[in-house]
């Protein structure tokens, strides 16, 4: 499984983990009875707390698409309910821009309004695409 972090990301460590295995997962890369790494493993392998792998982790199995098990963590998505989740995850960079740009407006103050306005004002300065 290859999974990489931006440490420079606004999006913290867990959600970057969460969203990739999720995308995995909707992508059928990671197949159904696959096993994920250990938890002290991936997060060796990442340079991250064990507790970041294992949120991520918890995360996953609330969304139903992986199950702990005693001998490790397995992809259960079966049912298009799991999968229907990750209608997101498949956009990638547009949501984690969309959750980075609500991040920054949120920390500056700025009103749902004005912040949906700069985005108004930003996507102008491009030509729609059929």
């Amino acid at each position: 499984m290859i999974v990489v972090l931006d440490a420079e990301s606004l999006i913290p460590p867990y959600e970057q983990l969460r969203s990739q295995v999720a995308t995995l997962i909707a992508s059928g890369t990671l197949k159904v009875a696959d096993r994920l790494p250990a938890i002290r493993q991936l997060a060796g392998d990442l340079g991250i707390a064990s507790g970041t792998v294992a949120r991520a982790y918890r995360e996953l199995e609330n969304l139903g698409l992986v199950q702990a098990k005693k001998r490790g963590t397995f992809v259960t998505a079966t049912t298009k309910q799991s999968t229907s989740k990750l209608v997101h995850d498949k956009q990638g960079p547009f949501v984690k821009a969309a959750e980075v740009f609500a991040l920054v407006a949120w920390q500056i103050g700025a009103s749902p309004e004005d912040a949906l306005k700069m985005v108004s004002k930003a996507l102008a300065k491009y030509p729609v695409r059929d």
